[in-house]
């Protein structure tokens, strides 16, 4: 069976919980990773949440450039670790690799080097992952967001060549729209997908737009996705928005199970 989450901080755990989501996925960064103290203080509400924190997203903050001449070694190296660690410790099973500012590829730097890189950071996250129960899923954007990793077949020869099942690739309704990307990418692609993020015209909440929602959901069902489906997307009125959206969702992907 699916799984209907939302993209939220953890504050909003308890909101998630009460209109009946089955999961929340927060951003990893807000985890403050790199600052021991903080770090230690933040855990506990991830690990004690009312609703499971199934998914991590914003994997990377900005500042932590993956890609590119400025791209730390040591430093990435110690904050996959840490997040590998605390991912497990909160439970969760996917962590999404979305990060476009920390991916970006600099001006000027090579295209085979920033493959290099970026296969380099996959078979590091790789080795952490391996044991804690969580699967990274890498994320295509859209070139407003970044210039590497634009779609979900891209996403897939990245986690074809490291071959490891801790690496898997997620399809985003909105990234997909937006990069024009045919909806049949799903079920081409369909053994490497471990996440799904939807949202819907203008990135508001499913349901209150123009996408086609039921060629999408048709193109799962073919794909026989079964896994975690996350609203993504701007919300003006939560109480009125999460529950019309869950609806919405659960009808939209109900062949799904």
């Amino acid at each position: 069976m699916v799984a209907y989450g939302w993209c939220r901080g953890i504050e909003d755990a308890e909101l998630v919980h009460a209109y009946g989501l089955d999961y929340i996925e927060c951003p990893l960064s807000a985890l403050q990773l790199e600052n021991d103290a903080q770090h230690q203080e933040l855990l506990p509400a991830y690990v004690d949440s009312p609703v499971p924190v199934y998914a991590f997203n914003v994997f990377f903050p900005g500042d932590l450039k993956v890609v590119g001449p400025d791209a730390d070694k040591e430093r990435i190296r110690r904050y996959l670790h840490r997040a590998a660690k605390a991912m497990n410790r909160a439970g969760a099973q996917i962590a999404v690799l979305g990060s476009g500012r920390a991916r970006a590829i600099p001006e000027g730097w090579e295209w085979n080097r920033a493959e290099d890189q970026l296969l380099q950071l996959l078979s590091w996250t790789s080795e952490e992952l391996t044991g804690s129960g969580v699967t990274l899923a890498i994320e295509p954007l859209n070139k407003k967001e970044t210039n590497s990793i634009l779609s979900v077949s891209e996403a897939v020869q990245f986690a074809k060549q490291i071959n490891h099942a801790s690496i898997r690739v997620l399809a985003d309704f909105y990234h997909m729209d937006e990069e024009g990307e045919p909806l049949d990418t799903l079920t081409a692609n369909k053994d490497w997908l471990a996440h799904i993020h939807i949202a819907d015209t203008g990135r508001l909440s499913p349901g209150t737009g123009q996408y086609p929602y039921a060629e999408f959901a048709a193109q799962l069902l073919a794909a026989g996705y079964k896994g975690g489906i996350s609203a993504e997307c701007t919300v003006h009125e939560p109480s009125e928005e999460l529950p019309a959206a869950l609806s919405f969702m659960r009808q939209a992907f109900r062949q799904l199970g």
